[in-house]
């Protein structure tokens, strides 16, 4: 049995990296970074704060979607959990340590939780759309109508509640389309954060004009570690900090995303040590918190890679 020709013909391959978005560069051959007050460090606290339909649609399923048989009150309320009780507890930690973060927001929270995104505002906190819901993600196979049309939505329900239209995007799964870079420039996004390629942030280059890319590597997020590796928090808490050190031990200034999850580390078992991470954190002369559009402030509009 032979292979189909046309199996090996993908119309994008070319020299590098098979897209024009951007150029590849060696991250100790960047500009030095000059965070607020002359810090090697920038923490960015990224919070995704989801609402899953208890019905699973679309191309496939994002991690932590429902995994039994319909209606799935089992991991519907385990999920729910994040949003009537460990999000709370996570701005009680982001105050007790005085510092800020981007909450990356289903459009589904406003239209349910409207409460939730005035408790955000108040604080001082950053709201990055997030999509639709935990079913509205992005692939090739969506309509470029029907991607326009779900990321126009997300921002325009996100602004009518809490008054203020989001500068940043971070996709369900961080899945993209080949026209996604474009469409989210389109609707007057600044930065995003679904590509991890990096410990800084970079330009990508659109028919649409500039994209800021913050990378939120998600192998350092709270579900990655504790829930699919099946490590404790106490090993989570060890590891930023360890990742904390080597970053701002290398020359030029980096960023480190936490990236949190509310159904995840709210919980009564490990609030705790997410308190004390940021209390070692926060503790550390060479580290400044900034959202997520802070971070991204020294690339948008310019075209540095």
């Amino acid at each position: 049995m032979t292979l189909d020709p046309a199996y090996l013909d993908y119309p994008r391959r070319q020299r590098g990296m098979d897209h024009g978005l951007y150029t590849w560069s060696s991250i100790f051959d960047r500009p030095q970074v000059a965070w607020p007050g002359g810090r090697k460090l920038a923490v960015a606290l990224v919070v995704s704060l989801e609402w899953f339909p208890i019905i699973a649609e679309g191309v496939f399923k994002a991690p932590g979607h429902m995994q039994t048989a319909y209606p799935d009150y089992r991991h519907y309320t385990a999920r729910e959990y994040g949003t009537r009780v460990g999000f709370y507890r996570f701005l009680d930690a982001f105050a007790k340590a005085g510092v800020v973060a981007s909450v990356a927001v289903n459009a589904a929270i406003a239209d349910r939780y409207p409460g939730i995104i005035r408790d955000i505002m108040a604080a001082g906190h950053e709201i990055v759309a997030h999509s639709t819901d935990m079913n509205g993600t992005i692939a090739s196979g969506l309509p470029e109508e029907a991607e326009r049309a779900l990321i126009v939505t997300a921002l325009d329900t996100l602004e009518r509640v809490s008054g203020t239209r989001p500068r940043g995007w971070m996709s369900i799964a961080r899945s993209q389309s080949f026209a996604t870079p474009r469409l989210l420039v389109e609707a007057g996004i600044g930065y995003a954060c679904d590509w991890v390629n990096d410990d800084l942030p970079y330009v990508m280059t659109t028919p649409a004009g500039p994209l800021v890319n913050v990378p939120v590597n998600h192998e350092l997020s709270d579900r990655q570690i504790i829930t699919v590796q099946q490590q404790s928090a106490d090993s989570y808490r060890q590891q930023m900090n360890d990742a904390a050190d080597w970053l701002a031990g290398e020359a030029g200034g980096r960023m480190l995303a936490l990236h949190l999850t509310p159904y995840i580390m709210g919980l009564p078992y490990r609030i705790a040590v997410l308190e004390g991470l940021l209390a070692d954190l926060a503790a550390r002369p060479d580290t400044a918190f900034l959202r997520v559009g802070d971070v991204a402030q020294p690339w948008l509009g310019s075209h540095q890679p």
